[in-house]
């Protein structure tokens, strides 16, 4: 876990921004995945994130 107070990292990575829940819309992290190998590139990115089988899908993946 990370922590970004400044939203710094979370803007360069494009998950930072509005979100809707219950009629209410505010700023929030939207769920996303990124699988970084072993030099610091991304090699996926997992949108959409179903987080209750989230870890079976990209461990079916690997």
């Amino acid at each position: 876990m990370l922590c970004d107070e400044s939203h710094e990292m979370l803007e360069a990575y494009g998950i930072w921004g509005l979100k809707k829940f219950m009629g209410r819309e505010y700023m929030g992290i939207n769920r996303v995945t990124y699988l970084i190998d072993e030099n610091g590139l991304i090699e996926k990115v997992y949108g959409k994130v179903k987080v209750k089988t989230h870890a079976i899908d990209i461990l079916g993946e690997l």
